[in-house]
Formats: structure tokens, C-alpha cells, sequence
């Protein structure tokens, strides 16, 4: 039995079992029977343990990923002290490999020791000038063949020339040119007579060295591109087929836009062994010279920097290349291993071939370690009932599961392990998979996942029939643990695993690699499982292809489908890049959000709202789908669009707001990826479902963003009902306003100017509020009405600044004349407006409105176009108002106490504050300062209801303060009943006594003067006597 359970824990984990807890004191040690496996030291936050196999690089990092760690590094001093006291307790000879943290997910590629020294031009991307010339006369040319050896500058993202020909009466002739693409891929394209080919062969932007050649023959026009010995690109036809023109200049680094001179496009980076042949190169002739074996027939140049002429900034440079055709060779050090230590206990650093096989550390959080450790301790009890059927299974197919630590041999085996796996899984459906038993199978997936990318794997040597076979065995076992029964075991196990996003990661890296093998002689294939479907699809470009769509089973009768699609318009972009075949790997996972705690709050900015809810978090809220565009077997990006059900059911009293998003494996890898919305876009919201666009290709869901819905929807109708009414009775005293205005002899002044304005700009756009639900069944109009509410409203807070700003000139201070002071205030109140509109709608036409309504876009930084400026005019406005307020009642009780000094007391002063102080804090809506309750509104619906009923009767007290008690509208005062003596209308000096027992005032403001003063009758101890006050305030005061 005992045996029994050995065979199954290597097949599927190789997680090692330790009789005892670990300390900081000493490594673990499995029991003294067993052969020494892997030592184990702990610090406070990482587990470093030691694996006793000695791997090469490659199959090291993937050990270390199947145990859900890492290769240890030595950045930090933690690292350092974690390995050192390890191997200072196992005493294991060095060298060791250690990741390098700037190569991240270093997956090198064994090397033989074979490297050959050459003379290299550096091209320094600190000046655009550099170039080097071939001294030699070209003839004319049937067919020519170029090679050469480069060394991308990675931080260099522009067009590049790497090599460019011209003649005297033709420049483009022949030329070589390189772009960065989304994707961080150099993409390469020639130019032949003048005619730009497309942008589709590639090689990474890693700063590795690559070896690059074109060819072309003039009879049938063929053109090819190799990178690295492979063929990247080819084609035939030219716009003109004739000879390449004879005598022309040939420039390294440099295009040309006249002939040797007038440089473009420089090229950033090394360049090495150029050789030109007057023939086109063949496949094979091209892999030998990549291989650095000479080739000397036909050849017109062959690199020696005696024949180069260089620019000043172009400088020689030596360097190591690898040649395995080289007699002479020399060792790279291409891998980083810790050799020893420094005198100081510091690490000492080399590099070694990727292709030895040495010893490793693999790395992991400490939780992790022992979450892993006590899952693995609960396998000696005894095997579960999952290991039990395994078990039995295994044993009839024993030759095949045999397998070594480092990994999976071939896809047979794989299969092989996967189809036992999903008959265990049927067979243990009822008892159910424990904590050790997800783990071991996710491993396996991981590892089964990297079979196809393996040497020795090649597609010649296995039938469409194995691939499929292996592709159904794995959907079948990653259905089963992604089902919704194993929801809690997810939660158990998520200090080991990052998350059910592993298994999706390990399906992508599976169906993607095996895409050669799968579609021999098909172009559809359909993997379903109840929880998983996928699908990949292969056509052939030509104009007027059509779009590709794909969408996942009917979850309930009558609902719409989780689709996903990417549109034909992408694909004929494809097409006229010059990709000839194309294949989609698309897949559907339908119970992955039970997996994710819903508890758990997705870490997300909440959209803004008005108030009406409160933001509780963001879950996922669908299904995951997920697309894979592969030209010509090279992965692409490209724009797709996806619409998903909602799967999560709103509880009494909350609201979700979808939000677009995907799985970003890049983001926090330690912890396997988080969600991002970068790129993404709501492009409609409906009941039920969910439509978006992205601008690439990967794995998409909808986060629900939940809400506490703050008022009821009764309060709701009832303040849209309010709203209605209270603009309604706003309008038509604004209406009432101005047509008195228009109608009684009002002295034409820079106030009543600015006074008909504000009630232009304030009345269209409550009107427009009014007539906005009507608006919002159609698209343009709702546009039309949000552009012209957006500018109105621009127009009434500007217009409330410039009445704060009257106001400032005529109380504090006067600096400019009224002539002047117009054309600056109509600059304000209208020209301003405009602007603000138009830089908006120019810069986010397509993000300017609201989804649902007729008003700016809430959720992007939209909204700040009107937020901002009416914060602005809020601020401005408050602090004329208060020093107005300073200046006026500190005037009036300095005057006071000197005109009646004898009769003033502390009460009488208090009446003639609060009778000053008064009419100012009536213009507090004139001037827009009630609009700060709407910073207050969502603490209460009770402010809701203040801050509606001040705004939207905003009309009704511009109709009080300007025509009701406006001084200037009649004869009659505004506060009094005192009228002024026809012979002294400007300052009531004359008046005679008052007819009333009253406290009588008179405010007094005519600004077609060039003072403003405050005049006031007040009623004395003595009632047989009248004082007038008049309050003067100088120009400067």
C-alpha cells in the first residue's frame, strides 16, 4: 500500500512529505529512510527549499512554477540570509542557479558552448546621426540577398531603418525597416522598388541577438524574411519587375530620403556580420549562415569593417555570438548561478550555460509553504478516495505513468495520466475531491500544459488524433475542478494556489501550443463540458472575409448568450497587413465567479453617483470568456467585443453597475494577476446583460460594482416630481423677471445688463432640464440637449461669477471703468462657456454623455468640465460675498456710532447689522452659493429634497430680489415705505418726516453712478424726530 501511495504522490505532485515543523533554526528533513529529497530554511516572510535534482535552467523554472513558487533570487537581504543559511546547513556544493529579477520569467533555451568573438558597430541612441556607408559600387542586380546580425535597442519603440539602398534615380530601392509593436514585438518589413511591404515577421524586444535575412529574385518576384534561421515572411509581386538599378549607397542605420544623404528613421542598437549576395538564398542556405557557417559563392560584400566608412558616433565594438558552426568556439554564460560568498557574506554572481544541469532553490511565502506542508502531511493518513481509484487505475497502465521529477516526456504520457485523472474524477463524483487532491491536480495540469512547448515534441511526430485526445482529457479534468461543488475547496487551498485563473492560464498555454497538431485537415473543432467550452476556429484570408463569433452554451430558456466576437472590419485589417492565415482559440467557463469569494471585495475606484447610493464593492458578476488571434501562427491583438449575462441576483435595496474588465496575469504576479479595465468600455448596459468592447485579446468578465441604495424609490419619483415643478415655477419667474425688465423704465446700467443675461442663461437651461426625459429616447437629440445643458449651465455660473464680481467692484473696490468692466464680463459669461464646451467635446466626443440620460458622463473625468469651473465660481463667490458683508457692516456701524452717539446702544446696533447684512444674504442663489448643499446630498435624502427645492427655485428668488424689491423698478423703496423726494432722487437727503412709527430703510445702490452709498432712516428715542443716514463708500474703500 505504501508503494501504491508513492507512485501516486509523484505522479501527480511530487509535493514532499516532512515528519517535522520546520524552525529557523535548522532545515526540514524528510524521514532518515527516505533518500534526501529537499531541504527547507524559513524566514519571517519566504520558505527557500532546496531540491536535491540537478536540472538544467529551463526545466528548474518549471519545477519551481509546478510547486507554485519560484527560483529564489538575492535582491533583497532577506533572500541572501535565506540561502545562505540553507545551503550553510546542508553543506551542497555551488554553484547553484538563482533567477535573474531583470529577465522576468526567464524561459532561456539550452545552449551548446559554442560562441564565436565578432566586430560590431554600435549605433548610441544619443544621437540620430550615426550611419556607416559600404565603400563599394553595387552592380545591377536580378536578385540579391542580405544578412545580418542585430541587436535591438529595447528601450527604442520607433520606426528603424537597419539597412537601406538607393540608387541615383531611385532612393526607396531596397530597404530593411523595424517597428515595436503593442505587444513589445519587433516587427520587420521590406521595401522593394519603392513599394512597402507589410509589417509581419517578427522577434522578440528582448536585447538578445538576432539574425535577420531578406531575399529577392526578380523573375518571380518571391521575396522572403528569416529571423534566427526560420521563415518569418514571404511573397511575391512587385509593383515593377526589373533589376535592382547599379551604383547606389548602401547605409547601415539610416534611410534615405535622397540619394546618401537627408537620413531618417535611425536605427538604435548593435550590427554585425552584414554579407550581400547578388542571388536569392534558399532555406537552407540561410539556416547554415545563422548556424555562422560560410558561405562565400556570389557574394558581393562580406562583413570587415576596413570596408565601412562610419559616422563619428558609430563606434566599434566586440562581441560574443553563438555559432555552432564555428570551429573555434568559446562559453557564454548565459544563466545567473551563485557561485559562493564574499569575505562580508555577500553573494557572489556568474553566469553559466543554460544546458548544465545543476542544483536550484525554489522560493515561496511562508504561508504558502506550510498551508502546502500541512496538506501534504494529511496524505500519510491514508489515500483519499480520489488517490484510492487513481491508484487502482494506474496499475493497468504502469509503463505509461512512469515519469521523471523534472516533468512530462511526451504528449502520450500526458494523455495517458490526464484520461486516468477524469475516470478518478467520475468515479469519486459522490465522495467529492479533498484539499490534496485539487492540488495534485491542478500541478498536473501545469505540467501537462508545458508538454507541447517541450524539444522532442514536434508536431511530424504526433497525429491530429493524440492532440485531441489529449485536449479532451484536459477540459475534462479542469471541468471538474472548476465546478461549483468546489467552491469551498478553492477557498481552502488559496494560500497554495493563486486561484481558479491558474487553470485558465494553463488551459490557454495547452490549446495555444497544441493549435498545429489540433487542426491538421480541419478548420473547427468544439471541446464542450458543462462548465467549459472551446472552440478554434482557422480560415484563410481574402478580401471580404468575414468576422469570427463565438458564444457559449443557453444557461436558461429565453436569455441572452455569452458571446464574444471580433469584428470583420479587424479582420480585413489582418488581410491587408499581409497575414494569410488566421485562428481563433476562443473558450467559455461558466462557473469560475462562484469560485471568487463574493465576500471579498475586487479592489476597485467606485463610479460617481449622485448621491442616491452608497458604494459597497465590486464583485465578479459573469462568466469568463476569453479569445486568442493567432496570424500565421504568431499571436496577434487585435479589438474585440463580447457581451455577458449577469450571473449575480440583486438583493431588496442594492443596485449593481457593470463594469468591463480582464484578467491581467501581469498585474501582482506573486499573487497570479488581478482584474484591470484598462483598454476596456461599457458600450450598453441591459436588463440582464452586459455589452463591452476591449482593445485587445484575453481573458474578460463583468465586475458588478454593488451599491446601497440610499433613497427609496419613492423618494426618487418624488424628487423627479419636485424637480419638474420647482423648475416649472423658476421658469416663469425668470420670465416675469425679464419682461419687467423690458417692460419698466429701469436706468440702462452694467447691473441691469448682467442681470438679463444671468436670466437668459439660467432660463434656457431649465428649460432645456425640463424637456431632457423627452429628449432621451433618442441618441442625437440626447446628445444635442447634454452639449447645450452642458453650456447653458456653463453660462449661468458664469454669469453668477461676473454678479459676484459686480457686486466686489461696487461694495470693495473699483479698478476698471464700466466700459472696460462689460466687455471683460461678456468675455466671462459667454465666451468662457463656449470654450470649456468645446475643448470638452473635442477631447472626449465619444465618452461626453451619459449612458442613460441626457447629461455628462459621470464615470471619466468628463464631468470635471462642469465640476471644476462651478467649484471655481463657489469659491470666488464666497469670498466677495463675505467681505462684502465685512466691509458693509463695519461702514454702517462706524457711521451709526458717529451720527447718533447718544441713542446707540447694543441693541439698535445689532437691528442696523442684521437690517445691512439682510439684503446681502438674499443674493446668496443669485450667486449660485446654494449649490453647495450638493456636496452634502448624499449623507441624507433630506438634503436632496433643500438642495432641489434652493435650485430649482432659483427663478422664483432672482424674481424677489430683482423685480420685487428692486429700488429701481418705481417709485417705491425696496425696504420702507419712505419714497425718495423728487428733487433728490440719488440720495433721499431731503426727504421729509416719516409717516410711520417704523424702522424704516432705504438701500440705495445707482450704479450709472460713479459712488455707491447705503442710506437709512431710522426712528430715535425721541419720537418727534427723524435721523437719515446716508453711508457714502468712496471709490477704493
Amino acid at each position: 500500500m505504501t508503494g501504491l501511495l508513492h507512485i501516486g504522490l509523484i505522479l501527480f505532485s511530487f509535493v514532499v512529505v516532512f515528519d517535522s515543523e520546520p524552525t529557523h533554526a535548522g532545515p526540514d528533513r524528510e524521514g532518515e529512510s527516505h533518500e534526501k529529497s529537499r531541504l527547507v530554511h524559513m524566514t519571517s516572510h519566504w520558505a527557500f527549499q532546496l531540491a536535491n535534482n540537478s536540472l538544467t535552467f529551463s526545466r528548474a523554472d518549471r519545477f519551481c512554477r509546478g510547486q507554485f513558487s519560484s527560483l529564489a533570487t538575492l535582491e533583497q537581504s532577506e533572500d541572501q540570509e535565506g540561502v545562505f543559511e540553507l545551503l550553510w546547513h546542508t553543506k551542497h556544493n555551488l554553484p547553484i542557479w538563482v533567477r535573474d529579477p531583470s529577465k522576468a520569467g526567464s524561459s532561456a533555451v539550452p545552449l551548446s558552448k559554442q560562441y564565436a568573438q565578432f566586430s560590431a558597430l554600435n549605433f548610441p541612441k544619443e544621437s540620430c546621426e550615426g550611419f556607416a556607408r559600404l565603400n563599394m559600387s553595387f552592380p545591377t542586380m536580378s536578385s540579391v540577398s542580405v544578412c545580418v546580425r542585430v541587436q535591438w535597442n529595447a528601450e527604442w519603440t520607433e520606426v528603424s531603418t537597419i539597412f537601406s539602398y538607393a540608387a541615383p534615380i531611385f532612393t526607396n530601392e531596397f530597404q530593411l525597416r523595424g517597428q515595436v509593436d503593442v505587444q513589445g514585438r519587433i516587427l520587420l518589413a521590406l521595401i522593394i522598388h519603392g513599394k512597402h511591404l507589410p509589417y509581419k515577421a517578427s522577434f522578440p524586444n528582448d536585447g538578445a541577438w538576432h539574425h535577420i535575412c531578406v531575399t529577392w529574385l526578380r523573375i518571380s518576384g518571391h521575396w522572403a524574411i528569416y529571423v534566427d534561421g526560420d521563415r518569418k515572411d514571404m511573397g511575391s509581386g512587385t509593383d515593377s519587375p526589373r533589376n535592382i538599378y547599379g551604383d547606389g549607397i548602401f547605409i547601415l542605420g539610416q534611410d534615405q530620403d535622397s540619394f546618401g544623404g537627408n537620413f531618417t528613421e535611425p536605427f538604435f542598437g548593435n550590427i554585425t556580420d552584414l554579407n550581400v549576395w547578388n542571388i536569392s538564398l534558399e532555406t537552407r542556405h540561410v539556416q547554415a549562415l545563422n548556424a555562422c557557417s560560410p558561405m562565400t559563392p556570389e557574394v558581393l560584400f562580406s562583413w570587415n569593417l576596413a570596408d565601412l566608412s562610419n559616422h563619428p558616433t558609430v563606434k566599434e565594438v566586440q562581441v560574443l555570438l553563438y555559432c555552432p558552426a564555428v570551429n573555434q568556439q568559446m562559453e557564454l554564460h548565459d544563466c545567473r548561478t551563485l557561485r559562493g560568498w564574499s569575505s562580508q557574506q555577500l553573494p557572489l554572481l556568474s553566469w553559466t550555460d543554460c544546458s548544465d544541469p545543476l542544483l536550484f532553490i525554489c522560493r515561496s511565502r511562508r504561508e504558502r509553504y506550510l498551508k502546502m506542508k500541512q496538506i501534504t502531511d494529511s496524505q500519510l493518513s491514508g489515500p483519499t478516495d480520489f488517490m484510492n481509484h487513481l491508484m487502482k487505475l494506474s496499475n493497468k497502465t504502469q509503463a505509461v505513468l512512469v515519469q521523471q521529477p523534472s516533468g512530462l516526456s511526451s504528449l502520450a504520457e500526458a494523455s495517458a495520466l490526464l484520461d486516468i485523472s477524469a475516470q478518478a474524477l467520475e468515479d469519486t463524483q459522490l465522495e467529492g475531491l479533498e484539499q490534496a487532491d485539487m492540488v495534485s491536480i491542478i500541478q498536473l495540469l501545469s505540467l501537462a500544459a508545458d508538454v507541447p512547448a517541450q524539444p522532442g515534441t514536434e508536431a511530424t511526430n504526433y497525429s491530429r488524433d493524440v492532440a485531441q485526445e489529449l485536449s479532451r482529457h484536459f477540459i475534462s479534468v479542469a471541468d471538474r475542478i472548476i465546478g461549483e461543488d468546489n467552491a469551498l475547496k478553492w477557498q481552502a487551498i488559496k494560500e497554495v494556489v493563486n486561484g481558479p485563473m491558474d487553470v485558465v492560464k494553463s488551459i490557454d498555454r495547452m490549446v495555444t501550443c497544441l493549435i498545429p497538431r489540433l487542426m491538421v485537415e480541419t478548420d473547427h473543432l468544439i471541446i464542450h463540458r458543462p462548465n467549459i467550452k472551446v472552440e478554434v476556429q482557422q480560415q484563410m484570408l481574402q478580401e471580404g472575409s468575414r468576422g469570427f463569433s463565438f458564444c457559449g452554451p443557453e444557461t436558461e430558456k429565453n436569455s441572452k448568450l455569452d458571446c464574444i466576437s471580433v469584428p470583420r472590419q479587424k479582420i480585413q485589417t489582418l488581410h491587408d497587413n499581409g497575414f494569410v492565415k488566421l485562428t481563433l482559440v476562443n473558450t467559455w467557463y461558466g462557473s469560475l465567479w462562484p469560485l471568487f469569494n463574493l465576500e471579498e471585495n475586487i479592489t476597485m475606484v467606485p463610479t460617481v453617483t449622485d448621491g442616491s447610493q452608497r458604494y459597497l464593492g465590486t464583485v465578479l458578476g459573469s462568466s469568463v470568456i476569453s479569445t486568442t488571434v493567432m496570424g500565421d501562427n504568431q499571436p496577434v491583438s487585435t479589438a474585440v467585443r463580447f457581451q455577458l449575462q449577469h450571473r449575480v441576483q440583486n438583493p431588496t435595496g442594492t443596485v449593481y453597475d457593470p463594469v468591463c474588465a480582464f484578467w491581467d496575469f501581469d498585474l501582482t504576479p506573486e499573487a497570479g494577476g488581478w482584474w484591470n479595465t484598462k483598454g476596456c468600455d461599457v458600450v450598453s448596459k441591459q436588463i440582464g446583460y452586459t455589452v463591452c468592447s476591449c482593445n485587445h485579446t484575453t481573458n474578460f468578465a463583468l465586475l458588478l460594482q454593488v451599491y446601497e441604495a440610499q433613497r427609496s424609490p419613492e423618494n426618487e419619483k418624488a424628487l423627479q416630481v419636485l424637480t419638474f415643478v420647482s423648475c416649472g415655477v423658476s421658469l416663469c419667474g425668470l420670465l416675469f423677471t425679464f419682461i419687467l425688465f423690458i417692460a419698466v423704465g429701469i436706468p440702462k446700467s452694467d447691473r441691469t445688463t448682467v442681470h438679463k443675461n444671468l436670466i437668459v442663461a439660467l432660463g434656457i437651461a431649465e428649460l432645456l432640464l425640463m424637456c431632457s426625459d423627452w429628449a432621451s429616447a433618442n441618441e442625437a437629440a440626447c446628445f444635442v440637449v447634454t452639449a447645450l445643458l452642458h453650456l447653458f449651465f456653463m453660462a449661468s455660473f458664469s454669469w453668477m461669477l461676473v454678479e459676484g464680481l459686480l457686486l466686489w467692484s461696487k461694495v470693495v473696490t473699483v479698478n476698471i471703468s464700466e466700459d472696460r468692466r462689460m466687455t471683460l464680463y461678456y468675455i466671462i459669461g459667454w465666451g468662457l462657456p463656449v470654450l470649456i464646451v468645446g475643448i470638452t467635446l473635442t477631447v472626449s466626443v465619444d465618452k461626453y454623455k451619459a449612458d442613460d440620460h441626457c447629461w455628462l458622463n459621470v464615470k471619466n473625468d468628463t464631468i470635471w468640465a462642469f465640476v471644476g469651473p462651478v467649484v471655481f465660481v463657489l469659491a470666488v463667490n464666497t469670498v466677495v460675498l463675505c467681505r462684502v458683508v465685512m466691509v458693509t457692516v463695519s461702514s454702517a456701524r462706524r457711521r451709526a456710532k458717529m451720527l447718533s452717539p447718544s441713542s446707540a446702544s447694543k441693541l439698535q446696533i445689532f437691528d442696523l447689522t442684521w437690517a445691512v447684512t439682510r439684503p446681502v444674504l438674499i443674493l446668496l442663489p443669485v450667486l449660485g452659493l446654494t449649490w453647495l448643499c450638493g456636496l452634502l446630498v448624499h449623507l441624507s435624502v433630506v438634503l436632496a429634497y433643500i438642495f432641489i427645492t434652493l435650485n430649482a427655485l432659483q427663478g422664483l428668488y432672482i424674481f424677489l430680489v430683482y423685480a420685487l424689491y428692486n429700488s429701481e423698478r418705481a417709485p417705491m423703496t425696496s425696504w420702507g415705505r419712505i419714497p425718495p423726494t423728487p428733487s433728490s432722487p440719488e440720495t433721499s437727503e431731503t426727504s421729509g418726516p416719516a409717516s410711520s412709527t417704523n424702522t424704516s430703510l432705504v438701500i440705495k445702490n445707482e450704479s450709472f453712478r460713479k459712488e455707491s452709498f447705503v442710506s437709512f432712516s431710522l426712528k430715535p428715542v425721541s419720537e418727534n424726530q427723524v435721523v437719515r443716514l446716508t453711508g457714502f463708500k468712496p471709490s477704493g474703500c
